[in-house]
Order: C-alpha cells, then sequence, then structure tokens
C-alpha cells in the first residue's frame, strides 16, 4: 500500500489554506469548493454515508505535498471550536512531514497562529551515527502534527547508520 490523503477537519478554511500553504508548503491542487446534502451525486451519496443525515454541507480543498501526498481540508458548514487533545481517545492523533528547515517552520506556525509544543530534539541522542531530529506542533485549530528531519525509515530502522 502507499499514502495516498489524510482528510484534516478545520475551522476556517481561509486561514487553513493559508497555513498550510503558506507555512508548510503544501500546495493547491483543488481550491476551497462548498458541497451541500443532496442525494443526486455519487459526492453527495458518500457524504450522507460517512457524515450522516443532517450534516448540512462543507467546504473542501485538496491540497498535495511535495511528495505528491494529497490533504484535504474540510471546514464542516456547523463550526466546531478548536478542540483541546485528547489521548484518551482513540484514533489518529497527528499527521508527520519532513523537512530540513525546522526553525523557519516552526516560527511560521506561531506567526500564522499554530503552536509549538516542544523544543526540537535528537530521536537518538545517545548515537552520533542517527542524527534524526523531531519537534510536535498544532496548526491553528488544534490538530497535532510532527516534523522530521529524515525518513521514517531512517528514523526507525535498527540498521540505519
Amino acid at each position: 500500500m502507499k499514502m495516498n490523503h489524510v482528510g484534516i477537519m478545520v475551522g476556517e478554511m481561509d486561514q487553513a489554506l493559508e497555513f498550510y500553504t503558506k507555512v508548510l508548503g503544501l500546495r493547491i491542487i483543488m481550491n476551497n469548493t462548498k458541497v451541500m446534502e443532496e442525494r443526486e451525486s455519487a459526492i453527495g451519496r458518500m457524504c450522507i454515508a460517512v457524515f450522516g443525515e443532517g450534516f448540512k454541507g462543507f467546504n473542501i480543498a485538496h491540497l498535495v505535498t511535495t511528495d505528491g501526498i494529497g490533504v484535504e481540508l474540510f471546514e464542516m458548514k456547523d463550526r466546531a471550536e478548536r478542540h483541546d487533545l485528547d489521548f484518551s481517545r482513540l484514533g489518529i492523533f497527528h499527521f508527520c512531514l519532513q523537512t530540513d528547515d525546522f526553525e523557519t517552520v516552526m516560527q511560521k506556525t506561531e506567526e500564522f497562529g499554530g503552536k509549538v509544543r516542544m523544543d526540537v530534539m535528537r530521536y537518538h541522542p545517545q548515537d552520533d551515527n542517527k542524527p534524526a531530529k523531531m519537534v510536535y506542533l498544532e496548526d491553528p485549530f488544534g490538530n497535532l502534527f510532527e516534523l522530521y528531519s529524515h525518513t521514517y525509515e531512517e528514523t526507525y530502522a535498527s540498521d540505519y547508520a
């Protein structure tokens, strides 16, 4: 399997598009589009199946990372408030992007309404042959994301040097 895309709930689409493009460097491939609750189209029927009757519609935008992974941003018509992270809840709790420029992303994250949750740290500080670094941040809506300096395989493989 290959990773295709991830869907993220946001509170305000214009702010989300600005954050995900200007801070994280994603590229818009389909701009903000309204989706209404209806049964005539395949997308309408699919949304009722996923969100249930009465979801009232939403805005959606499609973005892509530099390596081609899709990111769907959803802004529901009945907007929710920024959520507090609940680590007792099952499910996906973060996504991770890889970059060489932690400092700029961290600065822009705060500049555009997000939050830096920790200092950058080495993943294997005891092993000079494994220089991988990481940091956790939040977007302006409380969605947690992580930055890695190296690939997932380079970070975790026991034979990586």
